[in-house]
């Protein structure tokens, strides 16, 4: 059920790229950002309360509260990033490298949660990165 979970998170995340660009035209990339993100944060919260998930926040322990703050924070970096990039280039030169972030991953992946690292692993991350590349120039 995961990889149905990752497929439709990577159709969203192609639309939200494309309809970002067409909607950025104009408008400040921060001014942007922030009208994604309250979206985006009312979205989350009435899923939390259609499920009934809210029970849930005070188990929350001090160690997931800060990894999860600074795990906001990333995204809201990483969003004011993506949607300056989007503005200022082509969205099939800026999405490529956005997802460089895959080989980022699996990199801190083996270095900070010490996943296991494989040939299949390192393989992957060079064509990634090759096909980057590619795509870019």
């Amino acid at each position: 059920m995961w990889f149905v979970f990752a497929l439709l998170s990577s159709i969203f995340a192609a639309l939200t790229s494309i309809l970002a660009k067409m909607g950025i035209e104009g408008v400040n990339s921060n001014l942007a950002t922030a009208i994604r993100t309250v979206v985006v944060v009312l979205m989350a919260w009435l899923i939390v309360f259609l499920t009934g998930a809210q029970n849930g926040i005070s188990e929350i322990s001090k160690k997931s509260w800060l990894f999860l703050i600074l795990s906001g924070i990333a995204t809201g970096a990483s969003w004011i990033c993506y949607y300056k990039a989007l503005q200022m280039g082509e969205a099939s030169k800026v999405v490529p490298v956005d997802k460089l972030s895959i080989v980022l991953t699996v990199l801190l992946a083996f270095l900070i949660l010490h996943e296991q690292v494989t040939i299949k692993k390192l393989i992957g991350i060079f064509l990634i990165t090759a096909g980057t590349f590619v795509m870019i120039l």
